[in-house]
């Protein structure tokens, strides 16, 4: 009960002072009556003006100053005829009838008059500028004389009005010129311009000399308001003829209305989100761009983990639900301050205003993540979510677009890491100007033909350990830049992978790996080759479909493709990547896990994905011949393939110890320098003509005997691993 007496009193005030505004105005207009002056067309015009503001016109998502009020038809005729007094008076009373309505606050409702009743002012001015100009010759002018309308009778605006004193009503009643009309449209746009002079006025005086954001009109403002304001001359002249004939102008204020609503609903629709009414998109850039440039703010880019295994359990009308809840709960942990906004499919962001560092930003992501981390109660079952939040900090000038751009790819750096949050900072691997520059190049490469784009593969042997044969060979990526010239593979990659262009790439590879193999072929000497794919073309399913027309279309058999996948393309998707893997199993291409032990490890990978071979990456290798620790890994790796039937490829050989200490382990096969170095595929082919196989028993052999080796089933490759040389 103490809490609602504030309230109570509060509300009480309003309508006292409401009250008093009306009767105010009440009192004006019957002083003014009291003198004689006004015929009883006024009267039924300030009636209308009255209902008609009963149901104001409402704008979504704009100020006080942007509210249309009907009744400015009536009350603009009002000042044309009968100057700015009796006009204002009707328009205070209207605006207090419109306040109630709206449950404007006291303040609101008064700048709200104030601007009215400054714009009538203006307009008035402005036609009683031009009076003795259009109405001198009426002036005095009998009732039904010349220029009036047959009959004679002015039909209750003569009553106890003198023709002399409205000049522009004696205009129009005696027939209107061309200039009467251009005198009438400057006064509305007086009325316009004084209106909108003191909303600005009020709002800078009211800011504590901020500068305020600048703010568009919308066109349908104007449009309406221009449309009210041109609708009194047509009042007029209808109160000429009969003050009966008006109540009909309701008919086109509800048209008006009708636009004006209209104009509403499609504005909200272009920038709030239809589900769950949020801002979307469009509102987060509007909201970046009008925050005062000094103000320091973070936006939080937050995706939902694993949104997909609800859609796929209990269909896309649950998940919608659920989104709709956790639009809710982030509304009703974030401050009214901050914004709250859903980009699109399961992404929501939360704009900060009131961030001090990093830190305090990082402490937000952590509420946020507490609030969703409590499960959904989702048609009788509870629903556990997580959500991964880029952090981007913003202080300055930077534009809102470079925010958005620097969230989202801390957001999938968070992803990749198996982190909730992630904040971006100078190294980040996002797309910097720089990284931007280089994929908007390579896109312009890629739409060019081969060799002119300038892509480049390099083939790496993988030598059979046991035997000391080629078993196949790995092909690692190159891109021959016109300005930067050569970039290699882990520039490249980390440029491309996080865009559409990575795809566009892989395409340019499968491609040209599969006529390279189906040359070795027809030569007499096929070789099983690999090709590493991203978490882009796992995700985008139909990569399977892609490797099928290429193998069918060149004649190359499914077992001389391999394709290599990171543990870190299984977190974002593994249903996804299971489905297109074993898909691409089941035609017989062969799939590797590539860079194992560095990623996010699980030994389910291992047992699910229908995997042929596991390479062990080069971190370990690179140690094994002196730290006991990375050998141990690397025997264990070893030993755990085996047990699961899995080939074993040991990446980063580069002397004679390490390759020794693999045999010993029982390793399959080994890669690196010790062997061979990347090359083109025209060295390839001389490099194979004068390879000697080397066997672990003969120590210094390596180039005793000549032998020319054909593939076999032990182990392959080829990914354009950042990791390789």
């Amino acid at each position: 009960m103490d809490a609602a007496r504030p309230r109570t009193a509060v509300s009480r005030h309003r309508r006292t002072a409401v009250l008093s505004t009306v009767s105010a105005g009440i009192a004006a207009a019957v002083l003014l009556w009291s003198g004689g002056a006004l015929p009883p067309a006024f009267w039924v015009m300030a009636v209308l003006a009255v209902v008609a503001d009963v149901r104001p016109y409402l704008v979504p998502g704009r100020r006080a100053s942007a509210v249309i009020l009907p009744s400015i038809c009536f009350t603009f005729a009002v000042a044309l005829a009968w100057g700015a007094a009796p006009a204002c008076a009707v328009q205070v009373v209207a605006v207090a009838v419109a306040g109630v309505r709206m449950r404007h606050s006291v303040r609101r409702t008064l700048h709200l008059a104030l601007q009215h009743a400054a714009a009538l002012i203006a307009a008035a001015t402005v036609a009683g500028l031009a009076s003795p100009r259009l109405g001198g010759s009426l002036e005095g002018a009998p009732a039904g004389g010349d220029g009036g309308p047959a009959g004679g009778d002015r039909s209750g605006l003569s009553g106890g009005w003198d023709g002399g004193e409205g000049g522009l009503l004696g205009a129009i009643g005696g027939g209107p010129e061309w200039w009467d009309a251009v005198v009438i449209c400057a006064a509305a746009l007086a009325w316009i311009g004084g209106r909108y002079a003191v909303a600005a006025l009020v709002r800078g005086l009211t800011t504590d000399g901020r500068t305020p954001a600048r703010r568009r009109r919308g066109r349908a403002d104007l449009l309406a308001t221009a449309a009210l304001l041109l609708l009194g001359p047509v009042v007029l002249v209808a109160a000429r003829v009969s003050p009966a004939l008006l109540p009909l102008a309701l008919l086109a204020l509800h048209a008006v209305h009708r636009m004006v609503r209209w104009a509403g609903e499609s504005e909200r629709a272009a920038r709030f989100d239809a589900l769950t009414g949020l801002p979307n998109r469009r509102s987060l850039q509007v909201a970046m761009s009008e925050r005062a440039p000094d103000r320091r703010r973070a936006l939080l880019l937050l995706d939902l983990d694993r949104f997909r295994t609800v859609n796929d359990a209990l269909g896309h009308g649950a998940g919608d639900r659920l989104l709709t809840r956790v639009a809710d709960r982030l509304t009703s942990v974030v401050p009214a301050h901050d914004m709250v906004v859903r980009l699109g499919g399961d992404e929501f962001a939360v704009l900060a205003t009131r961030v001090e560092d990093p830190a305090s930003a990082r402490r937000i992501a952590e509420h946020l993540t507490e609030a969703l981390s409590r499960p959904f109660p989702l048609d009788g079952t509870p629903v556990e979510l997580s959500a991964s939040i880029g952090i981007a900090l913003q202080s300055g000038r930077r534009d809102g677009s470079t925010l958005l751009r620097e969230a989202e790819s801390a957001m999938y750096e968070a992803k990749q890491r198996g982190d909730q949050v992630a904040v971006h900072g100078p190294d980040a691997a996002g797309l910097t100007p720089d990284r931007l520059t280089l994929v908007a190049d390579l896109r312009t490469a890629l739409r060019r033909e081969p060799p002119d784009d300038g892509i480049v593969l390099y083939y790496q042997p993988q030598i059979a350990i046991a035997t000391g044969e080629v078993a196949g060979v790995e092909a690692l990526l190159r891109w021959r830049h016109p300005r930067r010239g050569t970039v290699g593979p882990e520039e490249l990659l980390r440029a491309a992978e996080p865009t559409p262009v990575m795809r566009l790439l892989t395409a340019r590879v499968l491609e040209e790996v599969v006529v390279q193999l189906a040359a070795w072929r027809d030569e007499g000497a096929p070789l099983r080759a690999a090709v590493n794919v991203s978490a882009r073309d796992l995700h985008a399913g139909d990569i399977a479909d892609r490797v099928g027309d290429l193998l069918e279309r060149y004649g190359v058999p499914p077992r001389l493709l391999q394709l290599e996948i990171t543990e870190s393309a299984l977190m974002a998707d593994p249903h996804r990547v299971l489905e297109t893997t074993t898909r691409l199993s089941r035609m017989g291409v062969a799939i590797s896990l590539d860079d194992f032990g560095t990623g996010y490890s699980s030994l389910q990978h291992l047992r699910r994905l229908p995997l042929a071979e596991v390479k062990i990456d080069r971190s370990f290798v690179l140690g094994m011949a002196t730290d006991p620790g990375d050998a141990a890994i690397v025997r264990s790796v070893i030993g755990l393939a085996g047990d699961l039937g899995l080939r074993s490829v040991a990446e980063g050989v580069e002397d004679e110890v390490t390759w020794r200490l693999l045999a010993a382990a029982g390793c399959h096969s080994a890669q690196g320098w010790f062997h061979a170095r990347p090359m083109p595929a025209a060295d390839l082919r001389k490099w194979l003509a004068r390879y000697r196989p080397v066997r672990p028993g003969k120590r210094g052999e390596i180039d005793s005997g000549f032998a020319r080796t054909t593939p076999n089933n032990e182990g392959a490759g080829w990914p354009p691993s950042p990791a390789k040389r």
